[in-house]
């Protein structure tokens, strides 16, 4: 079975191992595009499913949390912005949501299966210092490329973080009876247009997987992210725990899915280093060369347990080494 490493802009790979191994084979524009925002560090965009709501309650609630109990409220796919209190009511009943929710209810449900989603919760971010406009436009476009007069939305931009992000809450159910099932292509494909839509309008971005960038280290759940920044993650704390006993009586046992991290890394960087050779054979001396010291500046990949090690052994040895310098008269 081929082994592909992607580096998508569409459905076609762009990073390759085998195709890319043939001299035949030609990197369009478009593509070196991608490669060059990728080696340069061109800033990344996020397009996450931050959940979804089975039932009209969990669909009012995360449409009061995003809208801000009304402050802020939602620019409906309309173009009208419904705010103030309980307009979230207004929202489901627009969607008719109840109505769905009632039909969804089955006489004799299967317990073993969880309800459908009446809606998707999706955020689409970038880092600190991206104009939130833009980001917002980037955002609209998207939408009305993606879901206009397909499957109904509402979004509000948030700018109370450092990095500007916006909030889309994405009916699952189509107008033409469609229930919208998001995949991994489906992310890859709106991440793309995305960071498109944000190149259009002047801003600087890319969208590349992140194995691809040589970053080992996965993203969490919402609920994990958020509980971690506030400092109050019990699951954070109990992998620090389990992490620092280990520590302590020897060392950082082996994790199983280390060696598929490592198999990983070494394709990635043999596909960088195949892109390499043929860009100089394209004559893109520059671009070649910014591809092999990419290439080669990938750190070791490490699980999120060695992360995790890495980070309180520094500490620690920060702390030994503060409290070795004497303070300073």
């Amino acid at each position: 079975m081929r082994r592909i490493v992607d580096l998508r802009l569409d459905e076609e790979p762009l990073l390759d191992l085998k195709a890319y191994g043939s001299p035949s084979r030609v990197i369009t524009p478009t593509k070196r595009l991608h490669i060059a925002l990728t080696v340069h560090r061109a800033p990344e965009v996020m397009v996450k499913v931050s959940g979804g709501a089975r039932t009209t309650t969990g669909v009012g609630l995360h449409m009061a949390y995003v809208g801000r109990d009304g402050d802020l409220g939602v620019e409906m796919d309309s173009g009208v912005r419904v705010d103030g209190k309980g307009f979230e009511k207004q929202v489901i009943s627009d969607w008719d949501l109840d109505l769905e929710a009632q039909d969804l209810r089955s006489p004799s449900p299967d317990l073993r299966r969880k309800p459908v989603k009446l809606v998707h919760n999706l955020i689409f971010s970038m880092p600190p210092g991206t104009s939130p406009g833009a980001v917002l436009k980037a955002v609209k476009k998207l939408a009305a490329n993606e879901w206009a007069l397909k499957h109904r939305y509402a979004m509000v931009l948030h700018t109370d973080e450092r990095h500007p992000h916006v909030h889309v809450v994405l009916k699952a159910m189509g107008e033409r009876g469609e229930r919208l099932n998001i995949r991994k292509a489906t992310l890859r494909s709106w991440r793309a247009q995305f960071a498109e839509n944000l190149r259009e309008l002047g801003v600087t971005a890319n969208a590349t997987e992140r194995a691809v960038r040589g970053e080992s280290r996965s993203r969490k759940r919402d609920a994990i992210y958020r509980a971690n920044r506030r400092g109050d993650s019990t699951h954070m704390e109990q992998r620090h725990a389990q992490v620092g006993g280990e520590l302590r009586t020897g060392g950082l046992k082996m994790e199983k899915g280390r060696g598929v991290l490592l198999r990983t890394r070494a394709e990635v960087r043999e596909g960088w280093r195949r892109l390499g050779v043929m860009l100089e054979a394209q004559g893109d001396r520059e671009l070649s060369d910014a591809v092999r010291a990419f290439e080669s500046r990938m750190p070791v990949p490490r699980t999120e347990r060695e992360l995790l090690a890495k980070e309180m052994l520094e500490r620690s040895r920060a702390r030994a080494a503060k409290e070795m310098d004497p303070p300073t008269r």
